[in-house]
């Protein structure tokens, strides 16, 4: 069974992936900003809380190395942790999603690297969105051509890049995104729309739990690729 980190795990995707993947033995970290709300989840599911804040560089060491200390290594990482906005787009706005769904990425996956590469079958997933799909942003025939999204869409395509570019750059370590689908969630802009939870985290298991054979640099929905 694998050793796994999943941030922004305290509810919604994050909170249900790791439901599913404790459910199947695995030993996992679910990482929270608030230790109040990360406690009571992870008693709830089984699992083991970690305290993180991906926007803060001494919280994600912190968190990484409680991991280390306490296993020697990482197997899986989700980057789950995301915020979207319904303010008004301004500099300092989209400086805090940025930071968030992108920067918080790279600060996690660089703490989280000596830990992967201590692993016999090291995996990366980062929830991305086919609002950071050009594909499905300019296809009349997909949700996200019809859905504007200026400061989250963008970020999630930098979190599409930025998997493509770790896959090259570390070409042992297993890196994908994924698309969870127009899911029930608080990042949702339509209260109570959207597919259940439960459907949403099944990509995320899918991704998290591939084998040595496994692909990498690729863009996941459902049961197959979405274009970039």
């Amino acid at each position: 069974m694998a050793v796994m980190l999943i941030t922004g795990a305290n509810k919604g995707l994050g909170y249900e992936t790791a439901r599913q993947l404790i459910k199947r033995g695995h030993t996992v970290y679910l990482g929270a900003r608030s230790v109040e709300r990360g406690e009571a989840a992870a008693s709830e599911l089984g699992g083991q809380l970690v305290q993180i804040d991906v926007t803060d560089d001494s919280s994600v060491e912190t968190a990484l190395g409680v991991i280390a200390e306490r296993q020697g290594h990482l197997d899986v990482l989700v980057n789950n942790a995301g915020i979207s906005t319904t303010e008004d787009v301004t500099g300092p706005v989209a400086l805090k999603v940025f930071d968030t769904n992108a920067i918080g990425l790279i600060r996690v996956t660089q703490a989280a690297l000596p830990l992967l590469e201590e692993s016999d079958n090291p995996v990366v997933v980062n929830v991305s969105s086919a609002l950071g799909s050009f594909w499905a942003v300019t296809n009349p025939e997909r949700r996200q051509f019809h859905f504007p999204s200026i400061v989250y869409g963008s970020s999630k395509a930098a979190v599409s890049m930025l998997t493509v570019q770790y896959a090259k750059s570390f070409p042992r370590i297993k890196f994908n995104a994924v698309e969870p689908g127009f899911t029930a969630t608080d990042l949702t802009p339509f209260s109570g729309a959207g597919q259940p939870v439960e459907t949403g985290a099944e990509v995320i298991v899918r991704m998290a739990t591939i084998g040595a054979d496994g692909p990498t640099g690729t863009f996941q929905e459902g049961e197959g690729d979405l274009a970039w």
